[in-house]
C-alpha cells in the first residue's frame, strides 16, 4: 500500500488560516476529491492529513472528511495539550478509529523549549493511555527541546515532520545535522521525510540541494524509520506534488523492494494504523 503520511485539507478563510501566505496557491479550498486526482494518477492508496490550524473544530472536520472518503486513513488532530480539561477533550476524539495522532505546531512558539514545559509535558505523557502518536513540528532551533522530550518518553511513538525543517535556503547544515543523528537514536522516533521544497528557494531550487539532507537523514533513520510525505497543498509554495514525489523517488530508487515499501507506505501504516 502506498501511503501519503503528511498532507492537509482545508477549506480556506484569512481568518483562520492567518499563515497562508497572500496571493498564494493556497487561498482556496483544498479537499479530498483534489487530492485524489493527483494520488491516482501516482499510484498511491491514500494519505494521512494533518492538522493546519490549532483548532478542536478543524480536528472533527477532519474526521468528518475521514468517515467521507476512505482514502483519508487517519487524521492527526489538534488538542490543547496544556489544558486541565485534556481528557475530556482527547477521549471523545480518540474514540474514533480514524484519530491516530496529535500534533502541536511548537515551531510558532516563541519559547524554544515549549516541548519541555511541565504542562506540555503532561499533556503528552497522557497520550499513550489512548493509543495515540505525536507529531514533533520545529525548527532546526528547537531540536535540544525535542531530544530531552523523547528521552523523557522512551515509550511514546513520535514522528519529526519534515526533517526538521533545516535551513535548506541558506546552506546551514550544523547543528542539525549532529542534532538528528542525536534524535535517531532513540527507537520510538520515526522521520517523515517531506517539507523540504518549502524550505529550500522556492523559485530555483535544484535537487541536488537536498542530497546532504536526505543522506544524514537515511543513514540516521535507515529506511525502516522513514516515510515518505508530501506536505501538499503547502509544497505548492515551492513545487507541485510530481516534483516531490519525484525527488523522494529519484533518492530511494536504490532502495531493495522491502525497504522501498516501508518507505512508501508500510512505515506509515505502522506507525499510524497500527498494521
Amino acid at each position: 500500500m502506498k501511503l501519503d503520511s503528511h498532507q492537509h485539507f482545508w477549506r480556506y478563510s484569512a481568518a483562520e488560516y492567518p499563515w497562508i501566505p497572500q496571493g498564494s496557491a493556497l487561498q482556496r479550498d483544498w479537499l479530498p476529491a483534489d487530492l485524489e486526482r493527483i494520488h491516482r494518477s501516482l499510484g498511491f492508496d491514500g494519505s494521512i492529513a494533518v492538522q493546519a490550524r490549532q483548532s478542536l473544530a478543524e480536528s472533527w472536520w477532519l474526521l468528518g472528511l475521514a468517515d467521507a472518503d476512505p482514502r483519508v486513513k487517519g487524521v492527526v488532530g489538534w488538542v490543547d495539550l496544556q489544558s486541565d480539561r485534556l481528557q475530556e477533550s482527547l477521549a471523545p476524539l480518540a474514540a474514533h478509529p480514524r484519530f491516530v495522532g496529535v500534533r502541536h505546531v511548537a515551531q510558532d512558539e516563541p519559547d524554544d523549549r515549549f516541548l519541555v514545559r511541565p504542562s506540555v509535558l503532561r499533556g503528552i505523557g497522557a497520550l499513550r493511555s489512548f493509543g495515540l502518536t505525536y507529531d514533533i513540528l520545529i525548527y532546526p532551533k528547537q531540536l535540544p527541546a525535542a531530544l530531552e522530550l523523547v528521552e523523557r518518553f522512551p515509550e511514546q511513538p513520535f514522528v519529526l515532520d519534515h526533517i526538521a525543517k533545516p535551513l535548506i535556503r541558506e546552506g546551514v547544515f550544523e547543528p542539525w545535522a549532529t542534532q538528528i543523528r542525536e534524535l535517531a537514536r532513540h527507537p520510538n522516533v520515526c522521520c517523515k521525510v517531506s517539507g523540504m521544497v518549502t524550505e529550500a528557494d522556492h523559485q530555483r531550487w535544484q535537487a541536488g540541494a537536498f542530497r546532504r539532507y536526505l543522506d544524514v537523514v537515511f543513514e540516521s533513520f535507515r529506511p525502516e524509520r522513514l516515510m515518505f510525505g508530501s506536505d501538499w497543498p503547502v509544497c505548492l509554495l515551492a513545487g507541485s506534488y510530481e516534483q516531490v514525489e519525484g525527488l523522494a523517488r529519484d533518492y530511494v530508487r536504490h532502495l531493495g523492494p522491502a525497504k522501498a515499501e516501508a518507505f512508501w507506505g508500510g512505515n506509515c501504516a505502522r506507525f499510524y494504523l497500527g498494521d
